[in-house]
Order: C-alpha cells, then sequence, then structure tokens
C-alpha cells in the first residue's frame, strides 16, 4: 500500500478539504485528488465525499482510516528501528501533554533527550484531557503527559504526584487561612478547567459530595487563574499548572490534603517507537533524580 495514498486519505479526512490537505503534504490539490482517487480504487472503496463545503469521510472510509492511521504508525516505527540497528538515530516523536507540563518539566526532560539523541525532531501538541486521548486515538502522539483519571485506557506509566491547591484573589475573605477548606467551595462562585469537565477536579468535588456554583467555564489554567485574579471566582487546581501564576493570586492547599498523580500514557508498549521508548526511559530518570 502506497503511503502517501494513505497520507492523502489521513490529512483530507482531519483537515476536511482537499486544498488544505495538499498545502500540509506540499502537493497541488489535483495531486491529492489522484493519490484519493488511487487509494479507493486500490481498495475498491468510495472513501470520500466530495462537495463544495470539502470533504468528509464515507461509512466504509470511517470504518478504514483508523487501519491507515495504525499503518502509517507501524511504518514509521519499522524506520525509526531500521535507524537505530544502523546506529544512526533519527526519526521524530511527537508528545501530548498538558500545557503546564510544556512549561514546567518538559524542557528539562527534552534538553537532557537532545543532547543525547539531536537527530530526532520533536513535535510538542499542547491540549486538555479530551484533545490528549483524541491525539492518541488518531496515532497523531507517540505519548502522553497528563494526569491521571478513572477511567484510564492506555497503559500507563505513573511519575510524580502533585497537590491540589485552592486558588483565590489576594482579598478573598479566606486568603489569610493556612488551609481552605474543601467545603468552602459550596459558599463562593467556583470556575471550573476543560471546559467544565476537568476530571481530576471533579472526582474530587464528588468524593466530598460537593456542588459548588459553577458559574464559569474554561478551556485551561491559564484562564481560569486569571479569571480568579479578577475575581470572578475560585478554583481548584492542581499546583504544577498554577506554578508560574503567582501576583494577585493566593494559592492554598486543600484541607483534607488532595493530590494527582502525572505519568505517560501510551496506546501500546508494544508498538512504540525506540525513540518513544528511549523518552519514556529520560522521563522517568528525571523524576528519580
Amino acid at each position: 500500500m502506497d503511503n502517501s495514498r494513505c497520507r492523502a486519505l489521513v490529512e483530507c479526512a482531519d483537515r476536511g478539504s482537499v486544498t488544505a490537505a495538499a498545502e500540509s503534504l506540499g502537493y497541488t490539490p489535483s495531486a491529492v485528488s489522484q493519490l484519493i482517487s488511487g487509494l479507493e480504487e486500490e481498495l475498491g472503496l468510495k472513501l470520500l465525499i466530495r462537495s463544495s463545503k470539502g470533504v468528509r469521510l464515507t461509512a466504509e472510509g470511517e470504518v478504514i482510516l483508523p487501519k491507515v492511521r495504525n499503518f502509517l504508525a507501524r511504518e514509521k516505527e519499522i524506520y525509526q528501528t531500521a535507524d537505530e540497528l544502523r546506529g544512526v538515530t533519527s526519526g521524530s516523536l511527537s508528545l501530548a501533554v498538558y500545557p503546564s507540563v510544556a512549561i514546567t518539566w518538559l524542557p528539562a526532560i527534552v534538553r537532557r533527550f537532545k543532547n543525547d539523541y539531536p537527530g530526532i525532531h520533536i513535535d510538542i501538541m499542547e491540549g486538555i484531557r479530551s484533545d490528549i486521548y483524541s491525539n492518541l486515538n488518531q496515532s497523531k502522539a507517540d505519548l502522553a503527559i497528563l494526569a491521571y483519571s478513572e477511567p484510564m485506557p492506555y497503559e500507563w506509566t505513573p511519575l510524580a504526584e502533585t497537590s491540589v491547591v485552592a486558588a483565590l484573589p489576594e482579598d478573598h475573605p479566606l486568603a489569610g487561612l493556612d488551609k481552605f477548606p474543601v467545603e468552602e467551595c459550596e459558599n463562593y462562585d467556583f470556575i471550573l478547567g476543560s471546559w467544565g469537565k476537568e476530571q481530576e477536579i471533579i472526582n474530587i468535588l464528588d468524593k466530598y459530595e460537593l456542588h459548588p456554583n459553577i458559574k464559569y467555564t474554561t478551556y485551561d489554567t491559564p484562564a481560569t487563574l486569571a479569571m480568579v485574579r479578577m475575581g470572578l471566582g475560585i478554583s481548584f487546581v492542581n499546583e504544577l499548572s498554577s506554578r508560574v501564576w503567582n501576583e494577585h493570586l493566593v494559592k492554598l492547599p486543600l484541607d483534607p490534603s488532595e493530590s494527582v498523580s502525572f505519568g505517560i500514557a501510551v496506546l501500546s508498549s508494544e508498538h512504540m517507537t525506540s525513540a518513544a521508548r528511549k523518552f519514556v526511559d529520560y522521563a522517568i530518570e528525571f523524576f528519580k533524580e
């Protein structure tokens, strides 16, 4: 199977446009259309529906696409393994991570890794949990670093624990406390990240049967903390994600104390590329120190 045809299908499906797929691949729209037609002829199936609004997968295309993604991922693994067997470490590595990981732990791990393997190109894709899951499921990411939450549908390697804190505006009535009683969250407007689906925080609220007034939802922690600083409410966030935000903000440990576990998630350790395996080793070593 021609990998260029497979890449054309993936790009068209992801971008919903032959023109956008062509720009991404460095081809002309006509060339992409020919690649898709060639794949459809090879498989004997209609894979894309073309319209004035772009392209979308047929029912058959929906079934075939995950297989095509898997084929491309395995091809990448073969080439990287061959590089390593030849003594040439090259290729690429895609990491899906929380923004908080990207600006705290990750740069130090990447620096150590790149010092030893400078030939490997690294893509860092920041996002919330739903983004990370999507990137893993579509084989866009080789591995992910995120907080643990049940259910965990991937193979998991724990790395570190980080505490959960209450984020308050500096003039909040409870800002002078040493710890923030978790039940007090019900008495103030609450801000919740991940579009209101921040699972590790929801798990804490459920644990204590708390039902705060979720007045606002945000995409990620920086937006949450910016709103807290403006006095629009309070929030619970993991300490890592709030580490670089300190002005006009008070962060108190919860009472009772709570923490979240950060680690590495992969679709399958058996099918990891050599570069991904090595990166996991570097991440584990970083936290051991």
